[in-house]
């Protein structure tokens, strides 16, 4: 039987850094300006705005990645929105499962080793009005080890679509390929289930991608000294934002306040999955709590979907729960997180979708 969780006290993992990034060496991936593009849900008065990447991640497998972004990406679709789900799970991409398309003929291994110029050659329909999907290579033994420079050319790529959403769907853990494109995104979900086990991961999934910000922005502010011992384990390693900032003043009080707006824009957004009780549904609740209080770094709580055997007999079906049953409690759970992302980019306000 699965155990719940209280909802506090929740402390981050031991150690102060990340070991999977210690000593690392692969180039962090730059940012790319976002373009404009119209766009604005049924019903609700359109706007000019920029274009929003929206990553979904999770610290482990098997917590329901791929039913979020699929949802989601319907959602925000019947919302009035062009919006291109992306299976960025490069090593075991199964979205257009969830999605019920069949296996695809090209996928993102084809554009970036085969040739395709166009993306919208890889590009196939869902079903679902204004909702496109991309999906992951799933014939490749390295696809999930993209290089920098492929990397580079599926961001550009992805943001000259004229989607006014893009959707990410990431692969499990830490790895250089997935906290990139997470670090990339407007909004980084982060999904995780109210288990311990779960729980601790969320915990170093935040944590990895904290300090792979950090190897972003070292050489900038000259910390890369600063940021070797960050990702060390020693004793008195550096632990919160807060630390980084404060070393960062002591040589240069400019840089310190630019640094602080920078990392301050390091904000992770918790959806907790398959909630039971009102203990777990208070789980995402706790974990922003404990996050800035151990690390000094804000969190935000988008909300819990409650467990729900609808989900799972639609997974099974190959069907997005929101089609296969929009009124189920884990469909108006989804809706109510898609509506506050819409309400985040000032399109509506949350009571567009109920």
């Amino acid at each position: 039987m699965r155990a719940s969780v209280k909802p506090a006290p929740l402390s981050p993992p031991p150690g102060s850094a990340p070991a999977s990034l210690a000593g690392a060496s692969a180039r962090p991936l730059s940012a790319v300006d976002n373009d404009a593009s119209p766009a604005g849900p049924t019903g609700l008065a359109r706007k000019s705005r920029s274009r929003r990447i929206i990553a979904v991640g999770g610290g482990k497998g098997g917590i329901g990645k791929s039913m979020v972004s699929a949802n989601l990406g319907v959602a925000l679709a019947q919302a009035g929105h062009k919006v291109l789900l992306v299976d960025a799970d490069l090593g075991g991409a199964n979205l257009h499962t969830c999605l019920g398309v069949g296996p695809p003929e090209s996928t993102l291994s084809d554009f970036l080793r085969r040739g395709k110029a166009n993306l919208e050659e890889v590009m196939v329909a869902t079903g679902v009005p204004g909702l496109s999907l991309i999906a992951g290579a799933q014939d490749s033994l390295d696809a999930a080890n993209l290089k920098y420079a492929q990397k580079q050319k599926l961001l550009r790529t992805l943001l000259a679509q004229t989607a006014d959403y893009l959707i990410l769907d990431l692969g499990a853990g830490t790895s250089f390929n997935t906290l990139d494109f997470f670090l990339l995104a407007d909004h980084g979900l982060l999904v995780v289930l109210p288990e311990p086990t779960s729980v601790e991961n969320a915990y170093r999934f935040v944590k990895a991608a904290f300090f792979r910000k950090l190897q972003q922005v070292e050489s900038q502010y000259g910390i890369q000294d600063l940021v070797e011992g960050a990702l060390s384990t020693r004793e008195g390693g550096l632990r919160t934002l807060h630390d980084v900032v404060a070393q960062v003043r002591r040589k240069a009080p400019s840089d310190a306040e630019r640094l602080e707006r920078e990392l301050a824009s390091f904000r992770v957004r918790l959806v907790v999955n398959q909630a039971r009780t009102d203990a777990d549904a208070k789980v995402g609740a706790a974990m922003v709590a404990a996050w800035k209080k151990f690390f000094g770094i804000d969190m935000d709580d988008l909300g819990a979907l409650r467990y729900d055997d609808e989900a799972w007999r639609a997974v099974r079906k190959r069907r997005p729960v929101l089609i296969e049953r929009p009124d189920s409690p884990v469909s108006l759970g989804l809706q109510r997180i898609a509506a506050r992302l819409l309400s985040l980019d000032g399109l509506s306000s949350e009571s567009a979708i109920p």
